[in-house]
């Protein structure tokens, strides 16, 4: 019987690693994908500690064309195949659109929405064989319009509507499809971003290994959407409750205060 791995992106940091402690915890194999491979052997080094199977280390930069490929070359090459697909992998960038760098916001497009979407479709055989499932990280922001940080928003609302539909595609074939929705989490993604935690990170604040043990939870109970926080929760409901004009103006103010 072919072995099978959970592959998690972006796994080197933050959510990421906590998800890889949380599937690797929970009995997974876990393929640790990302960047910073000296991170990776040092997380994998960690999870064989505390008693967990052997993870799959693969370093590479998922906003190239090919890593698709190279993702798949070497899980072919060890000789697994893929159950979960976790899509944790992606960044923001704050600021106004049209003053950001240009190349670098179509880079998070590619991140954020394209690889999501082709490892999303390219193991979806496997995890129809093996009845598995998808964990893909969403945000609150994909709820919101987000001027000040307009394709990050954007890309997040991809990300949700991808993950609801592809969930009704592959409910009859018993694949669970699930989107993590978290609100400000402490982790690197600000730093990246380019802006300091507010007010709102300090109300709406969840820990990555929080975030990462109602993901995993959420997925295995085939959950449409997690939400973790009870403060980040209620931001759905209030998004009915405002004029989406209101909402526009409000996210801009706040978004503007950062720095």
């Amino acid at each position: 019987m072919t072995e099978r791995v959970t592959l998690i992106t972006g796994a080197s940091a933050g959510i990421g690693t906590e998800l890889a402690r949380v599937f690797a915890s929970n009995g997974h194999r876990v393929a640790l994908v990302a960047r910073r491979g000296d991170r990776l052997a040092a997380l994998a080094d960690e999870i064989v500690a505390g008693g967990g199977a052997v993870p799959i280390v693969i370093a590479c930069d998922l906003e190239q064309p090919d890593a698709g490929d190279r993702i798949a070359a070497i899980l072919t090459a060890e000789g697994v195949e893929v159950d979960y697909v976790v899509n944790n992998a992606g960044f923001g960038m704050f600021g106004r659109a049209v003053d950001r760098d240009r190349a670098e916001q179509l880079g998070m497009i590619d991140l954020n929405v394209r690889t999501l979407t082709e490892l999303s479709l390219r193991f979806s055989e496997s995890l129809i064989r093996h009845r598995g499932g998808i964990l893909n990280l969403a945000s609150i922001a994909g709820f919101l319009p987000g001027p000040g940080m307009a394709v990050y928003y954007a890309s997040k609302a991809y990300v949700l509507s991808f993950t609801e539909a592809l969930r009704a595609e592959l409910a009859p074939h018993g694949v669970r499809v699930t989107a993590l929705c978290p609100g400000p989490v402490p982790s690197e993604f600000q730093s990246r971003a380019g802006f300091l935690p507010g007010v709102d990170s300090v109300i709406l604040n969840v820990t990555p290994a929080n975030v990462a043990q109602q993901g995993y939870r959420g997925l295995m109970a085939n959950k449409r959407t997690v939400i973790p926080g009870l403060g980040v929760k209620i931001v759905p409901f209030l998004l009915r409750l405002f004029p989406r004009g209101f909402i526009l103006a409000a996210v801009a103010r706040l978004q503007l205060r950062r720095r």
